[in-house]
């Protein structure tokens, strides 16, 4: 638990004395691919640190329509949002296996009184994801479908020495249009568009971006 704390950005500025509060308050939990962690809505009261294994954060409507908000992983957290007593405002699931460090609230809310260090740190981590809404919500509001599957394979891609940009980990269709607020149908004619005029390649669910998508298609 220490060297897998110790590894999350959030707590790798502590020293063992500093951490080791924060190893004895916590619980480890496992659960299997596809297992919903938290539900939308719900009046539960902890704060989850990802130590393997990804999740998806999503909001979901009463038809089952569903939009992706972010994909976490190792290092990432969740519900801290429960410090200001209300209700989980989207649902996080397994997309693989994943085990987390699962801190009560009042355990985390004793222990940020204490140490204003890491009470910052989640201010300035909280404030880099509501410029990430921000931002997602400027390109809801003011891209097409396109130009938002466009910005979301740009972001999502790395860059290779070759120059390729590579999206390393396997994504579905269903799972991008999640992300940009369309259907299933709309993302796979776009990327069969985009493979056909050589921008994108596409193996085992793995996207090579292979020169920019031009910005309007």
């Amino acid at each position: 638990m220490s060297a897998d704390l110790k590894n999350v950005p959030l707590f790798s500025s502590l020293s063992e004395e500093e951490l080791q509060p924060i190893i004895d308050m916590a619980t480890t939990r496992s659960l299997p691919a596809n297992s919903i962690v938290v539900t939308e809505g719900d009046q539960t009261e902890s704060l989850y640190v990802i130590l393997s294994g990804r999740v998806k954060v999503f909001l979901c409507d009463e038809d089952g329509k569903e939009v992706t908000l972010g994909i976490e992983g190792p290092g990432d957290y969740f519900g801290e949002m429960v410090l200001d007593g209300g209700p989980r405002s989207a649902s996080v699931m397994t997309i693989e296996p994943a085990q987390f460090s699962v801190i009560q609230k009042a355990d985390i809310e004793k222990y940020l009184h204490n140490n204003p260090a890491v009470a910052i740190s989640i201010i300035r981590q909280l404030i880099g994801r509501i410029r990430g809404l921000t931002d997602n919500v400027r390109s809801l509001a003011l891209l097409d479908v396109y130009g938002r599957l466009r910005k979301l394979l740009l972001d999502l891609s790395e860059e290779q020495p070759n120059g390729d940009r590579i999206i390393k980990d396997k994504i579905t269709q269903q799972e991008l249009a999640n992300r940009v607020g369309a259907s299933r149908e709309m993302v796979s004619k776009i990327l069969k568009d985009l493979s056909i005029g050589g921008y994108i390649q596409i193996d085992k669910k793995i996207i090579t971006i292979v020169k920019d998508p031009p910005k309007g298609w």
